[in-house]
């Protein structure tokens, strides 16, 4: 079979020896980490603001069922749901979720700019939050979380698709861990805004939890303007990049798979991606991993109700464990990407996080200081091991042309680990302090800390044995 041709945007680029082609002591790195610094300042601050909006719309319905659920003014309470219409929900949301994401980035790579793409998916489902400000019964609750979910699909896949086609292989991981590491803040700011929303609940004849839908919903419907005017699209298109430059960003990228390139991978490369018994260990862990996420960010606030807090107190008293894995999270990726170990750093990190949960689960219920404590830890584990296993599977996609549906894949294993969490916080054992969700996280957690160590050793055998990928290609494979 012919080989096609990678057809890169090059636009009017400066013809000369390629990057690519260069070995690795002579490029130029000090060039490259000045570029780096001028990409970062244009794209990194607005891609973790608006996944900040993104993980802040997601998880604010938690933040509505319990807000002054004690006066009955709770999303609950005002439009007739019930648990587990509620489950319902959010399981319903994860589902559009897990399916419109490779949709989504396929749109993205093939038909419309990451700029303008990733605006219409932030004032979409921007215009739909502010639609719950209106909510008067479950059926509109059910309709609204839905489309919500279709349109937060492809974000977070198209943000790390549009790192890709900025920055070269090792220079992804920090930059993609800095991009998640936002969702733990998030977490922190959603429980800060519903606990000054929860005191101003019945401000002009609203509930509050209206009122955190209109604040939040509008902020996300504004933050369409900078992504429209600042997020660049393409390094050959950058308009703030001189020839010389563009020249340069684009040839550095042609390494393992980077930039933007529109040749079609072959059948094999796509099955492979999709359905490899290493990438499928890859996929696996990811939705044990989201069960733990999406338990803080559907059950944040109802966990530390669980702890003997009211309802307001509960949405402060979430704010520290957010941080918390804020933390560890940059940390944690940090020195993964840099000694090249990503299978430890999240097996070690996983270990934590299912003591965390375990250790919640075996203790009385009445200790609420330590089960608190054990909160903390598990957050350590929940939120930080996300980063280093998405970088992972960029790294060692079977084909470098599957990576934007490697990513998509995997972030849209979320949605399946989100279904599982909507079922596990069971309302009936409130007294009991959860222990089936306490529990099942503790699972989730070792295993992902199994697979994790399993595929660090798969990945040294495939080196030793110097294996190529789909395309035939030599690769190095990422530990």
């Amino acid at each position: 079979m012919e080989k096609i041709e990678p057809q890169h945007i090059e636009g009017n680029v400066e013809e000369g020896k390629q990057v690519a082609d260069i070995p690795e002591e002579e490029f130029d790195h000090e060039r490259s980490k000045k570029l780096n610094r001028r990409l970062d300042l244009r794209i990194l601050p607005l891609c973790c603001w608006v996944y900040l909006l993104n993980f802040l719309d997601r998880g604010n319905i938690g933040n509505a069922k319990v807000l002054n659920q004690e006066s009955g003014d709770d999303l609950l309470t005002r439009t007739g749901m019930t648990a587990n219409g509620y489950a319902l929900t959010v399981t319903l949301f994860s589902v559009a979720y897990a399916v419109f994401e490779v949709p989504s980035n396929w749109i993205m790579k093939h038909h419309v700019r990451p700029s303008v793409w990733l605006a219409v998916l932030l004032g979409c489902w921007g215009v739909l939050t502010l639609g719950f400000a209106g909510v008067k019964n479950y059926a509109t609750v059910l309709v609204l979380r839905l489309l919500i979910g279709v349109f937060e699909a492809g974000f977070f896949p198209g943000i790390v698709y549009l790192i890709t086609i900025w920055y070269r292989h090792n220079e992804r991981a920090v930059r993609i861990a800095l991009v998640i590491a936002f969702c733990n803040l998030a977490g922190a700011f959603g429980g800060a805004i519903a606990y000054g929303i929860g005191h101003a609940n019945g401000a002009a004849g609203l509930e509050g939890f209206r009122w955190l839908f209109i604040i939040e919903g509008m902020i996300t419907v504004l933050s369409v303007i900078p992504i429209l005017l600042i997020l660049p699209d393409y390094p050959a298109r950058a308009k703030f990049l001189s020839p010389a430059e563009k020249s340069f960003a684009v040839n550095r990228l042609k390494e393992r798979g980077g930039g933007y390139n529109k040749e079609h991978a072959t059948r094999k490369e796509i099955l492979q991606t999709f359905f490899s018994p290493r990438m499928l260990a890859h996929y696996c862990a990811y939705i044990a991993n989201v069960v733990t996420q999406g338990s803080f960010t559907f059950f944040a606030p109802t966990i530390v109700t669980g702890l003997g807090y009211s309802s307001i107190q509960a949405q402060l008293l979430t704010v520290p464990p957010w941080v918390v894995g804020f933390v560890v999270a940059i940390v944690l990726s940090y020195s993964a990407d840099y000694f090249n170990a990503r299978g430890l750093h999240i097996a070690i990190i996983s270990v934590v996080g299912g003591l965390g949960w375990l250790t919640a689960g075996l203790l009385p219920t009445t200790s609420y200081v330590q089960r608190y404590g054990c909160l903390c830890m598990a957050a350590a584990g929940a939120f930080p091991a996300a980063p280093s296993m998405t970088n992972w599977v960029t790294c060692n996609t079977p084909s470098l042309l599957t990576i934007p549906f490697a990513i998509a894949l995997h972030n849209s294993c979320a949605g399946l680990g989100q279904i599982i969490a909507q079922w596990i916080w069971k309302t009936s054992e409130a007294k009991e302090g959860y222990p089936t969700g306490n529990f099942v996280c503790a699972a989730c957690n070792f295993f992902v800390a199994i697979v994790a160590l399993s595929l660090r050793l798969w990945y040294a055998r495939m080196n030793r044995k110097g294996e190529r990928d789909a395309r035939g290609e030599v690769r190095v494979w990422s530990y």
